[in-house]
């Protein structure tokens, strides 16, 4: 009988996550991989046919973690403006539990060699973009989005937003605070309210 493999996949990539996490993308090599698991040079080749490919698996295993969870907290709403809310308070709480995840998305695709990927790497990462999309794309329409800006605002709300109040933190090297699920929410949930049409708000007596 065949002996098991003492390093399997996922224990390589934990390993490419940290230290991507504390030293970049340029610091996930595959001899570096093979030194945190303390495993054979070998193992790695084994799994991986080399450093590209390496760096494409722990960007798009990150990513699509990160994204079912995302997906799943928009679905689990009944309508969109809790969808909305919903959405944002998960990048932070994914952040929260995952932390050197996160700190690996601070970066992008491009940090981590998209340009050279594989052709099945690529489409994978355009597969996973592609569903965001429309994911986004059908929040918006559910919330009343007619106009690229109205589109553009959804966007801010559940992506940008949230995420901007992870990177301050994590940039920083601090732990996020207690409130940032709260703090994020609450903006996403003004940013979703339709905005005001100044003609249709009373006139302040002494203001003209």
């Amino acid at each position: 009988m065949a002996r098991p493999p003492r390093f399997d996949t996922d224990q390589l990539l934990d390993a490419a996550v940290r230290l991507a996490a504390a030293s970049g993308p340029a610091g996930v090599t595959m001899t570096a991989v093979a030194q945190a698991v303390g495993a054979p040079s070998g193992s790695v080749y084994h799994r991986f046919p080399g450093r590209t490919a390496l760096l494409a698996e722990v960007w798009l295993r990150t990513v699509e973690r990160f994204q079912e969870g995302y997906f799943a907290a928009i679905g689990a709403e009944a309508d969109a403006y809790h969808a909305g809310r919903a959405a944002a308070r998960h990048v932070v709480a994914w952040s929260r539990a995952h932390p050197e995840e996160a700190a690996l998305l601070l970066y992008g695709a491009g940090d981590f060699g998209r340009s050279d990927w594989s052709e099945e790497h690529t489409h994978r990462a355009d597969r996973g973009d592609r569903r965001v999309r429309s994911a986004l794309g059908s929040l918006a329409r559910s919330l009343g989005a007619e106009e690229a800006r109205d589109s553009e605002r959804v966007a801010l709300a559940v992506v940008d937003l949230p995420l901007s109040v992870v990177r301050r933190h994590l940039r920083a090297g601090r732990p996020l605070p207690a409130h940032a699920e709260d703090l994020a929410e609450e903006a996403t949930a003004a940013l979703l309210m339709p905005p005001t049409d100044p003609a249709s708000s009373p006139t302040v007596p002494g203001t003209d």
